[in-house]
């Protein structure tokens, strides 16, 4: 979720850089929010000091034998008027939380301003690419005579996935080992086992809910 710390800082360049990506934040319903907060805050903040001071009226009254039934009614009114004004912050605060969910992380300073992968820059070439004496076949034509299987993929998961079979499958295990054993052992990586599945927490903090919860498995 995005930091609102960040939001409250400069609203107007989160909003920009949101903007850049495609997104279009809702600067004025934030904004809103956030003058609706401040109000309740300040108001709470007033009625707690008057309430401070009415409890000390009220025992220094009782010390002197004085009726204290006036300021102790009040206390018990602004008592009401908080309990109220914390039911409404609560209200502000869900509505700010599901504001702040269905906003996308931002992009990198670096990221090119684009609206497709032709806008993106080519920052560095290594090698050149090859050149074949026969016409190359797609992916999905090579990869079935290798063992990729592309069509029990779509029936299980959907399109872009792939089920591997044989020693296309152990390849893909051999990489995968060599990968973890290369960083683990020379680039100061740590391994971790994490589970397989997550509460929903962990999906709201990662940015997966609430906009992705009709595409997650």
């Amino acid at each position: 979720m995005i930091d609102l710390q960040q939001l409250r800082r400069d609203a107007a360049s989160v909003a920009a850089k949101l903007a850049a990506r495609g997104f279009a934040f809702d600067l004025h319903g934030f904004e809103a929010l956030e003058s609706r907060r401040k109000t309740v805050q300040t108001r709470t903040e007033g009625l707690q000091a008057r309430r401070n001071a009415l409890s000390k009226a009220i025992g220094q009254a009782k010390a002197k034998g004085e009726s204290a039934e006036q300021p102790m009614a009040e206390v018990a009114a602004i008592a009401d008027a908080l309990a109220a004004d914390s039911a409404e912050l609560a209200a502000i605060q869900r509505e700010m939380e599901a504001l702040l969910l269905s906003v996308p992380n931002l992009p990198h300073e670096t990221v090119p301003t684009g609206r497709s992968a032709d806008d993106n820059r080519e920052i560095r070439r290594w090698g050149e690419p090859r050149v074949f004496d026969f016409e190359p076949g797609d992916h999905v034509a090579v990869g079935q005579a290798l063992g990729l299987d592309f069509e029990t993929a779509a029936k299980l998961s959907g399109a872009r996935f792939v089920v591997m079979r044989g020693p296309v499958a152990r390849l893909h295990r051999a990489l995968s080992q060599l990968m973890l054993e290369l960083h683990t052992t020379r680039h100061g990586y740590e391994e971790c086992a994490t589970p397989y599945l997550v509460n929903p927490a962990s999906m709201r903090g990662t940015g997966q809910l609430p906009k992705l919860e009709d595409d997650l498995f």
